[in-house]
């Protein structure tokens, strides 16, 4: 966001206390005034004759006020009764000022804008917005915009200040003719009085949809203007400079023999994009998206090693102590045997374990560490860092990858890799992520059994707890995911110590842990610990082991209640067995009444293993804003354009971006800061 302080003492014709309301709308200046779009129209352009007006319609009536008084029964309301030569009507207001009722006294002339409906008196509008006339007065030649709003600021003085705004010498165009010409889109100007005040005869239907020319034109620009922030963003980072890791091979490739399985090929493709990232002189920011066990570990541990073949550090920071935990054992799996030792750093640790880990790493006789947010407090000490890879990056926020970064010999940048295993789709990861270079794990490595998937409705619970004592007591293990309960943490945990509970109960010869977040870091640790070597043989847990957990011999999964879940979340859950050569099966029990997206997304997980394909799925039914809204990078959020609905403007705004900002730097400057203001420097990270 942009600092609040300029906005605090105001503008011309706007004080203190209205610049601070108006700042709560993103409303800094009168430059982001042109771009505070209308939500809706409403039409005052003509009147209705009160006879002819239908119930369930909003429409604008006048006439001459016959009565003004208060009630006080059932509750106290002005109640005000209006007429016109076709009939008479009620206007109610159930809260109202003393001002109001003056405005409103017998004799008057008013108009009425409001939606007409049945009362006990006859035709009623409720708190309908009033307009005192004179006889004959013109009506307005356009269609009213009604804007998004904020407590304190009226419709009124908004569509003033726009007003104003649009009268102003601000409409410049820096978009290149040709660029409109293409596409059929209107200039800047043009665009904004059509949206701001549509003629009479504009097509309804066409400004609601967002479809008209005029938005057309609008949507194109922000989508230009983000394109060009983040290739801007891009261009910058190349610029820097970082350790060049060039690719030595040695360690690499006595990791990838000592393995007892081969890479697929879309990890070799993957490691070779990092490894000629690496041997560069500048810094590498590259996504590494896969899906649910499609081996991004191993890949960002063989960039680590090319790392430390070059006698340099690398750090790998995951958001939850399970998943870093998870990271560390297997990194120190594979690299024990070729000498490499890896520190663990997490708040859970002994102080004198930490502080002997933090010293052999501030030597530079660890070229390795793992961890938690723990990795980027004040203690920790990287002086060799040039490689930081960050696991399921949506999770932290800008200022904690920055602090990661920092981490490394000031002047440097080190190498970073973020990773995600919520697939996102081709059209969105290339919009949305124009800062990085991205690389997908698009298959699964061999010998990973497909997952059957079953819907039970609740009302059999019984037989999914003997699927599970059967499953176990052939030897298998098995998960029970409780119900996600957004509202409240406590509720949570309640319902997973009764479901524990009610399992131990019903499966007195099974050995039966739980898991959540509430568990101390040790505690949970030891529970993990304790079902991984397979201590135990049914998990009852939260949502804690969504990532990062692999247990190879579980091979049952249930989840409770799947219908609060999100699709990403359901794949990510359903991804924590498979693992092994055994079938796997994910129950999930869902509650009736179905709601219809809830319906919708259990079929989706129902028909789709692939992670890409769920993605897609998700995106049409929840909508790009949600779907992308956790990547927490201060990437501007579209507030027009749709990913999904648009995705014919997205290739030219792309070849424009680039185009501009090669050959027209300063329409270039003129566009972002029209859009951006000074929100792009979020964008760096």
């Amino acid at each position: 966001m942009r600092d609040a302080a300029p906005a605090a003492r105001g503008w011309p014709g706007v004080g203190p206390q209205l610049a601070g309301l108006l700042a709560k709308l993103d409303i800094r200046g009168p430059q982001d005034l042109l771009l505070h779009l209308p939500l809706r129209y409403e039409d005052e352009t003509r009147l209705t004759p009160i006879a002819a007006a239908r119930p369930g319609f909003a429409v604008q009536v006048e006439g001459e006020v016959q009565s003004s008084e208060i009630v006080l029964r059932p509750r106290r309301q002005l109640v005000v009764r209006i007429a016109d030569a076709s009939g008479t009507l009620v206007a109610r207001w159930l809260n109202f000022y003393p001002s109001q009722q003056k405005q409103l006294a017998s004799g008057r002339r008013v108009r009425l804008f409001g939606e007409v409906r049945g009362g006990f008196f006859g035709d009623e509008m409720i708190h309908p917005r009033v307009r005192v006339v004179e006889a004959d007065e013109a009506l307005p030649n356009a269609l009213t915009p009604v804007y998004p709003t904020t407590a304190g600021v009226g419709q009124a003085t908004l569509r003033k200040l726009i007003d104003r705004a649009l009268a102003s010498e601000m409409l410049d165009d820096p978009l290149p003719v040709a660029a409109c010409r293409g596409l059929g889109l209107p200039g800047f100007g043009e665009a904004l009085r059509a949206l701001h005040h549509p003629a009479p005869d504009a097509d309804p239907a066409a400004l609601e949809l967002r479809e008209h020319p005029a938005w057309r034109r609008i949507k194109f620009e922000e989508l230009l203007v983000q394109q060009m922030s983040l290739r801007r963003a891009y261009n910058a980072r190349r610029a820097r400079q970082a350790v060049p890791l060039p690719v030595r091979g040695e360690l690499t490739a006595a990791l990838l023999a000592s393995l007892p399985f081969r890479p697929t090929g879309a990890q070799s493709r993957a490691v070779a994009e990092i490894a000629a990232d690496l041997a560069a002189p500048h810094p590498m920011q590259r996504l590494l998206q896969g899906d649910v066990g499609s081996g991004k570990t191993l890949v960002a541990a063989l960039a680590m090693l090319q790392a430390v073949d070059n006698g340099w550090q690398a750090a790998m920071m995951a958001p939850t102590e399970i998943l870093a935990e998870q990271h560390w054992r297997k990194l120190s799996d594979w690299l024990a045997p070729l000498g490499i030792g890896v520190a663990w750093l997490s708040g859970s640790r002994r102080k004198r374990e930490r502080e002997a880990e933090l010293e052999r790493l501030r030597s530079g006789e660890l070229l390795l560490a793992v961890g938690t947010h723990a990795l980027i407090e004040d203690p920790v000490t990287l002086p060799r860092l040039a490689l930081a890879v960050v696991d399921e990056q949506h999770r932290f926020g800008v200022r904690q990858r920055l602090a990661l970064r920092e981490k490394g010999e000031a002047g440097r940048r080190p190498h970073m890799l973020m990773m995600s295993a919520t697939p996102i789709p081709r059209t969105l990861a290339m919009t949305h992520y124009a800062d990085l270079d991205v690389s997908v794990l698009d298959e699964l490595p061999p010998g990973r059994t497909p997952i059957r998937t079953k819907l039970v409705s609740d009302a059999r619970r019984d037989e999914v707890v003997e699927r599970v004592r059967q499953a176990c007591l052939g030897g298998r293990q098995a998960y029970w995911v409780c119900p996600l309960i957004e509202e409240s943490e406590a509720l949570q945990l309640q319902t997973a110590v009764e479901t524990f509970e009610t399992l131990v109960a019903a499966l007195p010869e099974l050995r039966v842990g739980l898991v959540h977040g509430r568990l101390k870091a040790d505690e949970k640790s030891a529970t993990m610990k304790a079902f991984s070597t397979g201590e135990l043989d049914v998990l009852v847990a939260t949502t804690v082991i969504e990532v990062g957990v692999d247990v190879p011999n579980a091979s049952l999964m249930v989840i409770e209640h799947a219908e609060r879940f999100g699709l990403a979340q359901l794949h990510q859950l359903r991804g924590r067995v498979g693992r092994g050569s055994a079938e796997s099966v994910c129950i999930l029990i869902y509650a009736q009444p179905l709601s219809q997206t809830g319906r919708e997304r259990l079929k989706v997980i129902y028909e789709n293993t692939d992670g890409f394909e769920i993605a897609r799925a998700d995106l049409r039914i929840r909508g790009p804003g949600e779907f992308v809204g956790a990547r927490q990078s201060g990437l501007p959020l579209l507030r027009y354009a749709s990913l999904e609905d648009d995705t014919d403007l997205i290739d030219p705004a792309r070849e424009w971006a680039e185009r501009m900002l090669r050959e027209m730097p300063e329409a270039s400057e003129r566009l972002m800061k029209r859009w951006l203001g000074g929100r792009e420097a979020l964008l760096r990270a």
